[in-house]
């Protein structure tokens, strides 16, 4: 069934680096208001708006001290009333990040529920000392620290999965849904068009007992895609998004396709998709840190798995949790702009909701961070730290860590070769890449055969192409090297998408790989021989 936010191009918006409004040096929603007409131009038909709320911006926004509220640095409640309208102006619609596994400790909910006889004390999770004195479990945080943070106060524990300075709500206590059910009607009645829900599929806690223990995040198996988590996201839907033209999608940590499947099946009526990650550590051992070499046939069987498992897809390949993809899967360097419209290539020719991360559109690359002293981000921090206690040499730490921080998406979009990179007259709140005077949205508008210009072609074609949009997926070869893919609408159209990730020539031996019309290129070639330039992208019309 054609839903609309089936048929529109996602664009996700970090506000603090996206465009300052007034030399501050952190961006804004003036800023982005002033943007819009670009966004518009490119193609984006929605807005992913990262947090914007009141916080104390422990973690960048995603500790919310006031669901109702806007962060000052960003503007005021009439400032977000007035993008809202202006976005409507050019129908774009605008979901909002909605991050309730957590709030700040600076929320009233929680200053109040430090009183242990507040009816407060129950919307979040605490815990008296185990037995024998210390924390109630063995569980550690996502930012690899122990996961209870003692209050001298009332001589208990407050249960935290990511910073202390962000406890956990108890969605055990019913008072809590309704919250959440408000703060939800507020933002839809505002104008919001629906919300990413963040690491929504962690809600709900089954039991406390101690977790088998892993090198990162103990616990895990008593609070990832339990099965209370399911009954709330349902409710939730039930007796809110219902009655709203609106779309979910939820961010889903350690998701299995079955778990992924429950959470977004439209018949059990919870979310509209999910993002997984399965398909961005490829290169990665069992956690993100610990690199391996990159196999593009592994690639192609994550892909197929989502592609073919799920009702829907959210396609993405950046965000502000990972690293930027051309420093990641491409090669930032002797063929950055030819990897970048070959990534551009995949991710407009799957299946699903197609997002795309502020920057992604002009290659942005990772930064080159030298010093820990240039990291802002908070899990960065907490790995470092993991690392420097196993004796790892800070050299080594740096070699790990630095590629794959999630600060290398967060640094200010590059909009100008000037000094301030177009983002800001003051100074920035993140360092701006040197190679801003170089990778830029004004040079690449301008020149022919630029990623923007890639970017925005691949948008207007899989615009009018339902079988882009809604045809069926299937592998047909793989190597180390190479993927081979069709996308289908039986008995009216066939494209066949042919990827060289690598800086050598290579092949597509596969039946039918001659067979077609070239549609897109990233080389400049109107007819295709099997032969495939180093990082060359081709996708033919074969019927």
């Amino acid at each position: 069934m054609s839903k609309w936010w089936k048929e529109r191009i996602v664009y996700q918006i970090y506000p603090r680096s996206f465009q300052d409004s007034n030399g501050d040096g952190i961006g804004d929603i003036p800023g982005i208001i002033s943007r819009l007409d670009e966004l518009k131009e490119l193609g984006v038909g929605v807005i992913w708006l990262s947090p914007v709320y009141k916080s104390p911006d422990i973690d960048n926004g995603y500790d919310i001290s006031d669901y109702r509220d806007i962060n000052p640095k960003f503007g005021t409640m009439a400032d977000m009333e007035h993008l809202f309208a202006e976005a409507k102006k050019r129908d774009i619609k605008i979901i909002m990040d909605l991050v309730i596994n957590h709030t700040s400790d600076e929320h009233d909910w929680f200053i109040k529920s430090c009183d242990k006889d507040s009816p407060y004390r129950d919307y979040y999770i605490w815990k008296p000392a185990n037995p024998n004195g210390g924390p109630p479990n063995n569980w550690t945080t996502f930012f690899g620290e122990n996961a209870w943070e003692y209050d001298p106060k009332s001589d208990e524990y407050y249960l935290h999965l990511f910073h202390e300075a962000q406890p956990d709500l108890n969605y055990r206590n019913p008072k809590v849904i309704e919250e959440i059910k408000d703060i939800m009607r507020f933002w839809l009645k505002k104008g919001a068009a629906g919300f990413r829900c963040d690491v929504i599929n962690l809600i709900y806690k089954t039991s406390f007992e101690d977790g088998i223990h892993r090198t990162a995040i103990t616990g895990r198996e008593h609070f990832v895609s339990q099965e209370g988590m399911h009954k709330i996201l349902q409710e939730l839907h039930r007796d809110v998004l219902s009655h709203f033209d609106c779309f979910t999608v939820g961010e889903s940590v350690f998701v299995s396709l079955r778990d992924a499947k429950m959470l977004s099946d439209p018949e059990r009526e919870e979310l509209d998709m999910v993002f997984y990650f399965d398909h961005l550590q490829v290169d990665r051992m069992v956690e993100k840190y610990i690199p391996k070499k990159f196999n593009a046939s592994k690639l192609l069987r994550i892909l197929t798995k989502w592609q073919q498992g799920l009702d829907w897809n959210a396609v993405y390949l950046e965000n502000h949790d990972q690293p930027r993809i051309v420093s990641h899967y491409g090669n930032d360097s002797e063929y950055w702009e030819r990897s970048a419209k070959l990534l551009a290539t995949l991710l407009l020719t799957l299946r699903g909701t197609v997002f795309i991360y502020q920057g992604q559109e002009i290659g942005m690359t990772n930064f080159e961070f030298t010093n820990i002293s240039q990291i802002d981000d908070l899990e960065t921090l907490g790995v470092d730290r993991l690392l420097k206690q196993f004796w790892i040499p800070q050299s080594l730490r740096y070699k790990m860590i630095m590629p794959c921080s999630r600060d290398n998406a967060r640094t200010p979009m590059q909009w100008n070769a000037e000094p301030g990179a177009g983002f800001t007259t003051g100074e920035p709140w993140l360092g701006i890449n040197k190679n801003h005077a170089i990778i830029n949205v004004e040079e690449q508008k301008e020149r022919t055969g630029s990623i923007y210009r890639f970017y925005k072609s691949m948008i207007g074609f899989r615009a009018i192409s339902n079988t882009l949009k809604y045809g069926e997926f299937a592998p047909v070869y793989s190597d180390k090297r190479v993927i081979a893919y069709t996308r289908t609408i039986p008995g009216e159209e066939q494209f066949s998408v042919i990827l060289n990730f690598s800086d050598k020539p290579a092949t597509s031996p596969f039946e039918g790989s001659l067979v077609g019309k070239v549609v897109v290129t990233n080389v400049g070639r109107d007819t295709y021989d099997g032969n495939l330039a180093p990082w060359e992208a081709v996708v033919l019309k074969v019927w």
